[in-house]
């Protein structure tokens, strides 16, 4: 991979071959945030819809909201925040987070907490798209890729660890401890970011590199559709895994089987945060065919404990670093447009976590819990179609 920032690298960046780990940590605690307050209600919906006064179905919506108001607000947001110093953005952002935290776990109307989850949405509109071009921007030459990894390694963290970690928080004193918990989390991530974050300057807007010029890119069509097949497939399943698990018979093994989800998600990043730079296209490739898999063994033998705990945690290793891959595969598509194309990926990435959701809500109404591993697994196929086909372009062999 390459560093394809318009922006040239300021004397304070790096040179040697070592990354800079504690402002990448950074960069991580702040996407983990992002995500950990988005998915963050899903594991408290009974105690916050009996606060709100209102359904279970009903208070999932602020989940949905959030993903909604961080896809419309990527792309714009990104280009009006273009020329301003990149810690500045990233702070006001995080200070954003920190404050609907703490809002949402202080209001009991179920109207004014959709408006603050949809502000909190703005804020990691703000934040998303800032994580990997600021990593590469960090990185030497070379290691942009690993730096990267590393950046966005907090997305899949957040998402394999949000729900069993709020609903450990509420167990602690109400599902408010979560909010206030993530809401404090977030202001010490401002503090370590502040003397740990080269405060690298924004760049002018450029005017050749507008959406759907873009759009047009070879390669990034394919790419964002191979991403939305991915993300949709995963979140249909992963949203409604309690489900899954209560028509497995494993009702009572919820917490063990995420945890076992979440260790191996840790464990892709380190492995694939040492490779990514060298064998981008065939990791990619592994991580669809790998949840294909997963999503194969789910449908076929779910009364089988065992082989459920197997196909999660290789479903977790498969999941684990794909925001990585795609978006790294994005920055190498677009060379200098990379800023716009990672907004654009960002907006697609946030709108398939609500499709998701929706789609999978959709099927276990009217059908049953078996149908969303058939259905992920459709869509999964997809995906590995489309990175398969990719060589070109979106995937090339040799990246």
């Amino acid at each position: 991979m390459t560093d394809t920032t318009s922006t040239a690298r300021p004397t304070t960046t790096p040179r040697r071959n070592r990354l800079p780990g504690k402002a990448l940590l950074g960069l991580f605690l702040a996407g983990f945030i992002s995500i950990l307050t988005e998915c963050l209600p899903a594991g408290l919906l009974p105690d916050m819809s009996r606060t709100l006064d209102t359904s279970v179905s009903l208070t999932g919506q602020t989940v949905t909201l959030y993903a909604l108001a961080t896809a419309l607000g990527a792309i714009p947001l990104a280009r009006a925040t273009a020329t301003w110093h990149r810690k500045n953005v990233l702070q006001l952002a995080l200070g954003i987070v920190a404050v609907t935290n703490a809002l949402t776990a202080l209001s009991g109307d179920y109207a004014l907490t959709l408006v603050i989850r949809f502000v909190a949405g703005l804020g990691t509109g703000l934040i998303w798209p800032l994580l990997g071009g600021y990593a590469a921007r960090l990185a030497p030459q070379g290691r942009q890729g690993r730096a990267i990894a590393i950046a966005l390694a907090g997305t899949p963290i957040g998402l394999a660890l949000g729900i069993p970690l709020g609903t450990w928080l509420s167990g602690l004193g109400g599902w408010q401890v979560a909010f206030h918990a993530s809401a404090a989390l977030t202001v010490l991530t401002m503090a370590w970011i502040r003397p740990t974050l080269p405060n690298l300057p924004g760049g002018p807007v450029d005017g050749r590199f507008t959406v759907s010029r873009v759009l047009v890119i070879p390669g990034l069509r394919t790419i964002l559709f191979a991403l939305a097949t991915y993300m949709i497939a995963h979140n249909i399943l992963y949203t409604y895994i309690t489900d899954f698990l209560r028509h497995a018979g494993m009702a009572g093994q919820t917490g063990w089987v995420l945890f076992a989800f979440g260790v191996t998600s840790v464990l892709s990043v380190l492995v694939v945060g040492t490779h990514i730079d060298r064998h981008l296209r065939r990791l990619v490739v592994g991580s669809t065919v790998l949840f294909a898999i997963c999503v194969l063994v789910l449908a076929l033998f779910s009364g089988v404990p065992l082989l459920v705990y197997i196909a999660v945690a290789a479903w977790g290793f498969a999941f684990g670093s794909s925001p990585s891959l795609f978006i790294g595969g994005a920055i190498d598509a677009t060379g200098a447009a990379a800023d716009v194309a990672q907004s654009i990926t960002i907006t697609v990435f946030s709108a398939s976590i609500a499709l998701g959701g929706f789609i999978g809500g959709l099927l276990l109404a009217n059908l049953n819990a078996t149908s969303i591993t058939w259905a992920s697994l459709a869509l999964v196929i997809a995906a590995g179609a489309a990175v398969i086909g990719g060589r070109k372009h979106a995937f090339p062999k040799g990246a």
